[in-house]
């Protein structure tokens, strides 16, 4: 059983600070982390920063980057589905200040040296150096504050005194942080340079920082939109952080949460345009590559190439290296069983057809489920690109050392007994494999991850754009119309808006619904757009939260399914012995292998054995829309260890007892 991602991560909790005062915020004393002489000159500077990268921009490209919601599916499920698994903890979790401490640290000692012209080196190269640790800050805070939303705002190197100490953990309202993750990136705007001095295989880039200005204030509005009036936003009903004297009188900047929402809309309106006016999409071919005469696909090398540097589109990217041992295995995962990761019947199903139309509409072209190869006829360029499909070709330019490579895509191997190497929903994506057989070896692929595109801000500007004024400007349209020509499908949104219910919709899309009630079909298609194009590049729970779309499992389970195995494709698994199926089905039958025709013609991970806590399909409880923080915080922060006289003030819904389940599953 997979447990959730927030309580996987490794971080470091704040121990106790009135003994000892120097571990406070995970502080070390200065003495053992650099000498007094360092980062004084160019080269120092720019070493500092890197060495944040690799924790900073972990890889979620491809296989398993969308797990665990509508979009992708593992071998597992996960507790946050499950209302009352998911726990509060004793210690552990994400509320750490590891990497905002060394951001601090390099700031204060680095800006008086800096305005005072007393750094060595290139005076561009310097302040890019100096702007990228402004974005390395925004970006660790942008990821506590989708996890936790109020969180405290730390700017300075805290002295190893109590009391200051215990003040820093007061928590600021969320947007709040929003907007001092929006400062922190705009000075990062005003000092990055458009071209990385190292390349942008290496480092950010101005206009990095502007798609990241984009999602934070995207990202805000629309929570605020949603959760306004619960207790997720400030000021709202039951808001935790009105019980604590330091914010018990907030008010918002603008005025009102209205305000609020229109001003992170603007802001993210502004910087989506600077990177969509100023960076081109590649180009889509159409061709999805079976031969050595096949001339290559751009768009599907935006994603497996070994050098992206050439790609315009591609803002950052993750460099590897064989030769030095750098390596990953996203390419032999994509041409196996994605270790253990599936597109789901609903992300699929989400694909319009190349007429612009939903598949249930009257003329559409429609083909069927029946097979995979009925699935894509006719479909969006992109399905048809990554939706895997048995018999296709794997590997063009074979090598020797593609010894684990799957030259020729098989069957779904939906019953195979390591986890790793089942298909758990029967549908396969090749968004990022590669046709060079030497990156099939075992976990020793070196292609290149893509961390950000500038696709997504055409898609940030549209749906700021139609958030704020209920209506798609020039600038909108013409970005929609972009995206679509270059899926290789009818760019007539209007069309599609017309056709679209959002009825059908809703059964095999959460994006279909904000607080527990439809959208409208303008925004869900806009919505749809974004699911389609940023298919498995880690975004669609993010986007999930800050639509409140989770809020339809509050009453009504859903349930993950896959291809349709209860139809012709069930005779592909006639591959016994004597040619009987290998499918074995039964709730009482602990060798199940596959869920029974009897819940769904689809296949369904989990329920094919009755020990499964989603049976009975995933479940929700608002407390999850946040992570718990905890316990031993709490406990940190006060003088007599009584949680309720902390600083600090739990999310909505989680208690202030350790290993327990919200109070509200």
């Amino acid at each position: 059983m997979n447990c959730h991602a927030g309580l996987m991560a490794a971080g470091v909790s704040m121990i106790c600070l009135l003994t000892a005062c120097n571990d406070f915020l995970d502080r070390e004393p200065l003495s053992q982390i650099t000498p007094d002489a360092y980062l004084n000159e160019e080269s120092q500077l720019a070493a500092y920063a890197i060495n944040l990268y690799p924790n900073m921009f972990v890889s979620v490209f491809g296989t398993g980057a969308d797990s665990h919601t509508d979009d992708m599916a593992s071998t597992g499920y996960d507790n946050r589905y499950v209302p009352g698994e998911w726990k509060t903890g004793q210690t552990g979790g994400s509320w750490s200040f590891t990497t905002i401490y060394s951001c601090n640290y390099f700031l204060e000692r680095v800006l008086p040296l800096w305005k005072a012209g007393r750094i060595a080196g290139n005076t561009e190269n310097i302040n890019h150096y100096v702007g990228e640790m402004y974005f390395l800050r925004a970006f660790e805070y942008f990821k506590k504050y989708q996890e936790f939303g109020d969180f405290p705002i730390i700017r300075d190197v805290l002295p190893d005194q109590a009391e200051p100490l215990v003040d820093a953990s007061k928590r600021y309202p969320r947007n709040e942080v929003a907007r001092f993750i929006l400062s922190d990136l705009d000075s990062a705007i005003m000092l990055l340079r458009p071209a990385s001095p190292d390349g942008k295989n290496l480092r950010v880039s101005s206009y990095v920082a502007q798609l990241v200005k984009s999602r934070v204030a995207l990202f805000e509005a629309t929570w605020l939109k949603y959760f306004k009036d619960t207790p997720f936003a400030p000021n709202g009903p039951g808001w935790p952080g009105r019980e604590k004297d330091y914010n018990a009188s907030y008010q918002f900047p603008s005025g009102s949460i209205e305000g609020e929402i229109d001003y992170f809309l603007t802001q993210a309106m502004a910087a989506a345009q600077v990177v969509a006016d100023n960076i081109p999409l590649v180009e889509n071919n159409g061709i999805l590559q079976q031969s050595e005469s096949d001339p290559n696909n751009p768009y599907y090398d935006i994603y497996c190439a070994v050098d992206m540097s050439g790609y315009p589109e591609i803002l950052l990217w993750r460099q590897y290296n064989k030769a030095l041992g750098i390596t990953h295995g996203i390419v032999i995962g994509m041409q196996e069983a994605g270790f253990g990761n599936g597109i789901t019947r609903g992300m699929v199903d989400g694909f319009l057809m190349e007429n612009g139309l939903p598949a249930y509409a009257p003329g559409s072209g429609y083909a069927g489920d029946d097979y995979i190869s009925d699935v894509k006829a006719n479909r969006d360029g992109r399905l048809q690109l990554f939706l895997k499909e048995p018999y296709q070709i794997n590997v063009i330019w074979p090598s020797p050392e593609g010894t684990h490579a799957t030259p020729v895509e098989l069957i779904p191997t939906i019953t195979h007994s390591d986890p790793g190497r089942r298909y758990p929903t029967g549908y396969g994506i090749r968004k990022g494999a590669s046709f060079y057989g030497e990156q099939g070896g075992n976990f020793l692929s070196f292609t290149g991850v893509p961390v950000f595109r500038a696709a997504e801000a055409h898609l940030n500007y549209m749906e700021a754009c139609y958030e704020k004024n209920s209506t798609l400007d020039a600038k909108a349209r013409g970005y929609w119309t972009a995206l679509r020509n270059r899926a290789r499908m009818d760019a007539d949104f209007d069309k599609t808006i017309a056709a679209t219910e959002m009825e059908r919709e809703k059964q095999n899309d959460w994006g279909a619904c904000s607080a527990g009630q439809l959208i409208d079909a303008t925004l869900y298609s806009i919505r749809r757009e974004r699911r389609c194009e940023l298919m498995a590049e880690g975004l669609r729970y993010m986007d999930l939260k800050r639509w409140r779309a989770m809020d339809r499992m509050l009453t009504e389970p859903y349930h993950i399914e896959g291809f349709k195995l209860w139809g012709p494709m069930k005779d592909w698994y006639n591959t016994g012995a004597d040619g009987s199926s290998i499918l074995i089905y039964g709730l009482d039958n602990d060798r199940s292998n596959v869920s029974s025709p009897e819940r769904s013609l689809y296949l369904r991970p989990y329920e094919i054995l009755s020990k499964s806590l989603a049976l009975d399909g995933y479940r929700w409880t608002m407390a999850h829309y946040l992570s718990p923080i905890a316990i031993q915080n709490f406990l940190n922060t006060t003088e007599d260890n009584e949680t309720a006289n902390s600083p600090i003030y739990q999310n909505p819904g989680w208690p202030l007892t350790a290993n327990q389940g919200p109070t509200n599953p």
